[in-house]
């Protein structure tokens, strides 16, 4: 899965999701609806932006991946998108969890800033309580005392989630450092360890994204990082 932290304008988010699709990638990534630490950040373009994925779906035939914050937005999430993604900011948000539980919708769930395996199991119980089976668990980083890097990557956390469920577990590499330059050896430690995907931040114009561009990729670096994958996956017994 891949694509802009936030999606921007119509144009760019096509020539993204293009890109993307030539470098080997399966789903487009993109926040319509952005929860950012600061309200002055810029928020999103909310429904534009979903419009937005829409039509890059329609011209590329990528699925779509993008963040929910608001029960109230359910129904255009269930009309537009092809995977419903809930933020670590809102992974213990149990009315949300349960209304995305409530659909046959695939849900990407993303472990919380400092929450445990446990925790973060638990919320997954909640959505699949109500009938959702079709949950995947995204490991993101976790909040530490070190400061080098944006988190630390659990990858510990990966063969404890396999062990623990039968749920797929996703890699987010690009939060977890929040530095474009270690996305690369993070994703490749993500597959040796037994991640069944990864979550990518791509963008073709990194110094200029409105958000998180220190910790995208330029569509050149994703589509070398997919062939050496392959060959991990490959050297692990598995396919990517």
């Amino acid at each position: 899965m891949a694509g802009p932290c936030a999606v921007e304008k119509l144009e760019i988010t096509i020539g993204i999701a293009r890109e993307v699709k030539e470098g080997g990638g399966c789903i487009l990534r993109g926040g319509a609806y952005k929860p950012r630490t600061s309200p002055y950040s810029f928020q999103g373009l909310g429904r534009e932006g979903l419009d937005f994925l829409v039509e890059a779906k329609k011209q590329t035939g990528l699925p779509i991946v993008s963040e929910i914050l608001d029960p109230r937005d359910t129904d255009v999430f269930l009309e537009k998108a092809d995977i419903i993604q809930i933020g670590a900011r809102n992974m213990q948000n149990f009315e949300l969890l349960k209304e995305v539980g409530a659909y046959d919708k695939p849900v990407l769930l993303k472990r919380g800033l400092s929450a445990t395996i446990k925790e973060f199991l638990l919320s997954a119980e909640y959505i699949m309580s109500r009938g959702n089976r079709n949950v995947m668990l995204c490991e993101r980083g976790i909040r530490t005392f070190e400061t080098h890097y944006r988190n630390t990557l659990d990858i510990s956390a990966v063969p404890a989630l396999k062990e623990l469920s039968h749920l797929p577990v996703i890699v987010d590499p690009s939060h977890a450092s929040g530095k474009w330059n270690l996305v690369a050896p993070l994703s490749k430690a993500a597959i040796a360890a037994g991640a069944d995907g990864l979550l990518i931040e791509v963008h073709s114009n990194p110094e200029c994204a409105l958000c998180d561009g220190e910790e995208s990729i330029k569509p050149s670096r994703f589509k070398e990082l997919i062939t050496d994958l392959k060959k991990i996956a490959e050297a692990v017994g598995r396919e990517l």
